[in-house]
């Protein structure tokens, strides 16, 4: 019994209802489009003193509900109702206007269906309740049985008299089950009338697919600058303690190393929050081979790592996304020789290579550096994990330089060879293919 009840007269119940009275009030314009039409065909002054004719009317209004139906902003409204009335999991409904064919007739469908079932639950809901009280209170108000409100004959028996008031809480419970019934019919109807069709799905799934491209860009970003920055203080700071007493031009030389590195670190974390909090583009510019790479290696030799460079193409020719790509390429390379070379000695070699940009970078490492990652081979295409977490960081690095040549149609390759860790990216400089 308390089931049934709940069925009727619940939470739930209460927000369907609701939800048809909404229907049943955008149907009155309709309505009345269509008495205009009714009345003139029938020559009734009044549409409104017939049953029948009102009923023309109704059904008349709503084919011209589905015409309307098919304007862009129906579906959102239509879905943000039963969202919050009908109890309908929004997963299971769409998101934005109707886009194909298909959609558009089906959000037909159900605008036509929840102003029809609307229209009548909103005419028995304004017309049952007071004859139902009437009713109810007949045998107790004896004035009401000489009132013209045109009650049935069948009233003035004592009999009927007596039955009138269980008479009267039937209608009413009649009308609840009328409710919940048809409220329950238009909630089991929406996600078919109303779910994402196959364009819908495939569009969600881009902007998911799009989304995550952004995050992994931006934890790439992150990864690269805000690692090699902490990698680089760190070694810079160390080396200062260490000759605090005995090399002061070398610590002011690795304290305004630390400064710059930081202050250039700061603005690109700020870019990149930005992003993240807005979801803008970055307004700061990215670094970029033609404008960094000397700075880069800068900072990096003041951390006492020496690299010996040997650039054979001019960087402000490569196309922006290529100089940037690679900056970051070089930047993750030589935050990895900062941790595991051994003599602090690392070779950097940029040159062309037909159509395409080759990047190498070679340091020598010992052999519990290298022991993690041998036989790890192509990091293109291994995924295996370092046997030690404490490489664990590299190995993130190395998918990061795998993604960021990939997304430009390259290849990279690193791993150990005879206890030298070797690092050879080779992007197309005319971009991404």
């Amino acid at each position: 019994m308390s089931t049934f009840a709940r069925f009727l007269f619940g939470r739930r119940a209460r927000r369907r209802w609701i939800h048809l009275i909404l229907g049943g009030a955008l149907a009155m314009p309709y309505v009345l489009v269509g008495s205009v039409v009714v009345g003139p065909a029938t020559g009734a002054t009044s549409v409104f003193d017939s049953f029948t004719l009102q009923l023309a009317s109704f059904a008349l209004g709503l084919p011209l509900a589905a015409l309307t139906s098919l304007f862009p902003l129906t579906r959102p409204l239509e879905v943000a109702a039963v969202r919050s009335l009908c109890g309908v999991d929004g997963d299971r409904l769409a998101d934005g206007p109707a886009r194909s064919r298909s959609a558009k007739g089906r959000t037909a469908a159900w605008f036509t269906l929840h102003l029809g079932f609307g229209g009548i639950i909103a005419g028995m809901s304004l017309a049952v309740p007071p004859f139902a009280v009437v009713l109810i209170v007949l045998p107790v108000i004896a004035g009401l049985r000489d009132s013209p409100l045109g009650l049935p004959e069948a009233l003035d028996h004592t009999w009927a008299l007596a039955l009138a008031p269980a008479a009267g809480a039937a209608i009413l419970v009649a009308l609840a089950a009328c409710a919940a019934a048809s409220g329950a019919l238009l909630a089991h109807w929406a996600p078919a009338l109303l779910g994402p069709t196959p364009e819908d799905r495939l569009a969600a799934a881009e902007a998911r697919a799009a989304d995550l491209a952004v995050r992994n860009r931006l934890a790439r970003e992150l990864h690269d600058s805000v690692g090699h920055a902490l990698s680089a203080v760190t070694l810079q700071a160390s080396a200062a303690r260490r000759v605090l007493d005995t090399d002061p031009d070398f610590v002011r030389e690795a304290l305004a190393a630390i400064e710059d590195t930081t202050r250039r670190t700061v603005t690109e974390l700020d870019a990149v929050l930005g992003v993240l909090r807005n979801g803008d583009s970055p307004t700061a510019p990215a670094p970029t081979l033609a404008t960094d790479l000397d700075d880069l290696l800068h900072r990096t030799r003041a951390t006492g790592l020496s690299i010996t460079a040997t650039i054979e193409v001019a960087p402000e020719t490569l196309p922006p996304v290529v100089s940037r790509e690679a900056y970051r390429i070089v930047q993750e390379g030589l935050n990895n020789a900062l941790k595991h070379a051994v003599d602090k000695q690392v070779t950097l070699h940029i040159k062309p290579a037909g159509e395409d940009l080759d990047i190498t970078l070679e340091n020598r490492l010992t052999s519990s550096a290298a022991a993690p990652y041998r036989g790890a081979g192509n990091c293109a295409t291994s995924h295996n994990e370092p046997a030690d977490d404490r490489h664990a960081d590299g190995r993130h690095g190395l998918r990061g330089i795998t993604d960021r040549a990939h997304l430009l149609g390259g290849t990279a390759q690193a791993g150990p060879v005879d206890n030298t860790w070797r690092l050879h990216v080779r992007l197309p400089r005319k971009g991404p293919t």
